[in-house]
Parts: C-alpha cells; structure tokens; sequence
C-alpha cells in the first residue's frame, strides 16, 4: 500500500477527538477529551476498578512462516502542559499579546516507536519503549520587542511494552496477538484523572506491514478460516486490511471500528478532528463562530488556527467539493 496514504488514515485515528466542534478550550467536551484509546498508567485509581485500562491487544491471523517478517510502527499522542506566566513570572490563565489571545492548555505531541517480528515460531517477544520527561521555556515578546510574559512546556516521561506472540490456528496460518501496555509509575495523584492523563498514551494504535506473508480480514475471512477468525478476540484496538480492495499486506490496529479498507475522502480538505462528522455541515458551522470564538479557537494551538485559516479562506470551494459526491453508478434493476 502506499505509505502516504496509510499515513493520512493512521493520522485521522491519531487526532480523532483532538479537538471537538466549536474547537474553544473553554468547551466542556474539549477539556474531557481522549476518548478512544487512552492508556492510563497502572496505577490510576480507575485502571484497579476496572473502568479504564492500562493496556490493548489485538488478535489478528496472518499467513507466513519463519521467513515471514513484520513490521509494527506504534503510535500515540503524549500530552504535556503549556503554562503561561506574566512578566513577574506568576503562572496566568491567558496572555494578550498585540491583540492575540495566548492560552494556558494542554497541547499533544506524537510519538512512534517502531517494532520487528521475525520467525513467527519463535514468538513471543517484548519490545519496550520509553520517552523520558521535557521542559522547554521561552520568552514571549510583543511586536515591538518588548516581553509580555513567558510560556513554559513540561511532558513526564512515560514507559510501555510491547508484547507479540503467536500461536498456529491452521497449516501455515498463525494467530497473532499484538499487546501494549503503559508501564509507566503515577507521579501524580492516583485518583486525578488530570494527573494520569500527563503520564497516558492518548489514541494509542498500530500500524502493522507483513513481508513474506499476508493478513486476513477478520470482517471477511475465507470459509476455511472463519472459525479461526471468529474467535480473535480484540480489545481497545480492532484489526482492519489498509490499501486498495484484495491487498493484504497492511493492517491497522485502531481504538476505533472501522471497515476493511478504509478511505479518506478526497473530497476532505484537511482535518477536522470530528471524524463522525461531514465536512460540509462542520465548515458551516466553523463560519457561524462569532469573532469572540474564533480568537479563542486560534489561541488553542497551531493545528486548530491551521483549521480556523484553512476554513475562512476556502470555505466556498470547501462546500463545492463536499456537497454531494457520486461515487458510483449502477443501473437501476441491478442489485446492490
């Protein structure tokens, strides 16, 4: 498959909820986001009861042998604070600067950690990952030079394991199962969700390409492995074919269910961050922010006032584009 355009789909799950219409931080929905595939350090009071979790996996088939390879690209969102300070250094909510409003928030950054299975009798293996803590500073200066405050960026570290094994479900068919897991000791309070989700993996999911093999659809799977595909069991992440119809040589482990062969719609201009939403009706919406709104959207980071610009300066074309699309014609007495 080509590479760009798995890209552009593991990118869709990666930042789906990243930012929820009308994109203001003030929003209620926008400061409980990370929905789908949050993996909360084991020690958060709500991972021992039950109700999240700490770890994924995935059982999916694959077709090889020991020549067969895999190749696994995790990938995640690591969240870490902006906080905004005065020029007396006192932490502030907001800073005004030449009429641009800067906010205190919570920003993401993506994070992959890349993975090799060979020989999948010999399984299984643990691949463990770490990205260690991060402060940054730096001034904050009006047009004129002069400083108007500072704005400081802090991530902790975070730890996990990858986990692969295998087992063989028919003659030259494996069964194999893919775990992650966040390793990673609470520095914060145990029962502050605010406080885990600084040491969380966020919209965790895998990018899977075989060589020396191929993958089955477990949505579709041949008669003679179907009993095989019916008892995969997947929780967290759900295994599904990228590529063009009839290829088998890429899978996606996604926090959410998607179809065999998902696509992202040429018609799409660029991200909106709600992937169960159209694009026409959001573009809509987008234009019926009040100015208020709007700076506040554009104060929320660089991915949202790129959405913000993208939308004001291209919003006709934009519904042009999405207002209807044929995809295909049939004639009118043949079955779907």
């Amino acid at each position: 498959m080509n590479r760009e355009a798995a890209q552009k789909i593991a990118d869709a799950v990666l930042y789906e909820g990243y930012m929820l219409y009308p994109y203001r931080p003030s929003a209620i929905k926008n400061r409980q986001r990370w929905n789908f595939g949050t993996l909360y350090p084991p020690a958060y009071e709500e991972v021992s009861r039950g109700t999240e979790s700490n770890k994924v996996f995935s059982e999916l088939l694959v077709v090889g042998d020991e020549q067969t390879t895999i190749h696994g690209h995790l990938r995640f969102l690591h969240l870490q604070q902006r906080q905004l300070t005065n020029p007396s250094g006192t932490p502030v909510p907001s800073l005004s600067i030449d009429e641009r409003l800067a906010e205190s928030w919570e920003e993401p950054v993506p994070q992959s950690f890349e993975f090799d299975v060979t020989d999948l009798g010999r399984l299984p293996a643990t691949f463990q990952f770490s990205f260690s803590e991060h402060a940054y500073s730096e001034h904050l200066r009006d047009q004129n030079g002069q400083i108007v405050g500072s704005v400081t960026r802090n991530r902790s570290a975070v730890d996990g394991v990858v986990t692969c094994s295998a087992e063989h479900a028919d003659s030259g068919t494996f069964k194999l199962t893919l775990a992650v897991s966040n390793e990673t000791a609470l520095t914060g309070n145990s029962s502050s969700r605010s406080a885990a989700l600084m040491q969380s993996l966020l919209s965790v999911h895998s990018l899977l390409s075989v060589e020396g093999g191929e993958f089955i659809s477990l949505l579709e799977p041949p008669e003679h492995l179907r009993e095989f595909a019916a008892r995969c069991r997947n929780v967290g992440n759900f295994p599904v074919l990228l590529g063009n119809p009839g290829e088998h040589d890429m899978m996606l482990c996604s926090p959410i269910l998607l179809y065999d062969y998902p696509q992202v719609a040429p018609e799409s201009a660029g991200d909106f961050f709600d992937g169960t939403e159209m694009d026409e009706m959001l573009t809509l919406r987008v234009m019926t922010l009040t100015d208020g709104e709007k700076d506040e959207m554009r104060s929320a980071d660089e991915r949202v006032r790129a959405l913000l610009q993208r939308t004001e300066e291209s919003a006709r074309e934009q519904l042009m584009r999405t207002h209807g699309t044929i995809r295909h014609l049939r004639p009118s007495g043949e079955e779907p």
